[in-house]
């Protein structure tokens, strides 16, 4: 029983893992971050794409991706002057695909 015990303690996360785990999901746990993260799933859009997709202002677009960004949930391209946005990795393509999943089980 002990080594499960063992096992267990050998899992637990530092205390600035463990920070950083919750911001990733505190980040993750606003409806409209989820639902740009959920749109940006499919392809990378814009601001003014994802302010029709949302509909939603462009400033509260705004401000939710810079947090995203900040976190490094969202990445950028520039072509020209438009600015388009992407999720980061594979990794916050599969987090988001899952919880789906996961939401949607019966």
């Amino acid at each position: 029983m002990n080594e499960h015990i063992d096992e267990a303690q050998k899992n637990i996360l530092d205390e600035a893992d463990l920070n950083r785990v919750s911001e990733f999901f505190r980040l993750m746990g606003d409806n409209t971050r989820l639902n740009i993260l959920i749109a940006l799933n499919h392809q990378e859009f814009c601001v003014s794409d994802l302010v029709k997709i949302l509909n939603m202002s462009q400033s509260t677009i705004s401000h939710q991706l810079k947090l995203l960004r900040t976190a490094k949930l969202v990445k950028t391209r520039r072509e020209g002057r438009a600015i388009y946005y992407s999720l980061d990795d594979e990794h916050i393509e599969n987090i988001v695909a899952m919880a789906i999943e996961h939401a949607n089980e019966k």
